[in-house]
């Protein structure tokens, strides 16, 4: 399983994590709130906000999974933080980068990801908002723009 590489910026997207508050905790109203919706509007019966750091990714915000996190990996969203784009897994089984990923061979059995980048105000992709389908899919453009908002 490939791990996804680490942005060119890693370092100073790591010091933005630590120094940030607001990054730091646990599931709060707000991000529930946040991931309930994305959810909702995806009907899918997963959805996350994931802060990835140096070693793990861990979830500030879950819906539809008993986890606090993962290790970094096994973590989707260590790819999604790549891009200013989202990051689309029709199907994981299928795909190079996930198939042999414990979350797609195991518990939860991944299949759909969609993952939109959290960026800080400095710019840096501190983690991501994502929803999770144990199902293949597609998502609608409109969808999509639904999550980045």
């Amino acid at each position: 399983m490939p791990q996804a590489p680490s942005p060119s910026n890693d370092s100073e997207r790591l010091q933005a994590i630590t120094a940030n508050p607001v990054l730091d905790g646990s599931n709060d109203e707000w991000t529930q709130e946040l991931v309930s919706a994305a959810s909702s509007l995806t009907q899918c019966p997963i959805a996350l906000v994931s802060i990835v750091d140096a070693e793990r990714q861990w979830f500030r915000g879950c819906v539809g999974l008993d986890a606090s996190g993962t290790p970094r990996e096994q973590a989707f969203c260590g790819y999604t933080i790549l891009a200013d784009e989202p990051l689309v897994v029709e199907d994981a089984a299928a795909d190079t980068r996930f198939r042999d990923n414990p979350l797609v061979t195991g518990s939860p059995g991944i299949r759909f990801y969609a993952g939109i980048p959290i960026k800080d105000d400095e710019g840096f992709a501190v983690g991501s908002l994502c929803v999770i389908d144990t199902k293949p899919r597609a998502i609608s453009q409109s969808k999509l723009d639904g999550l980045k908002s």
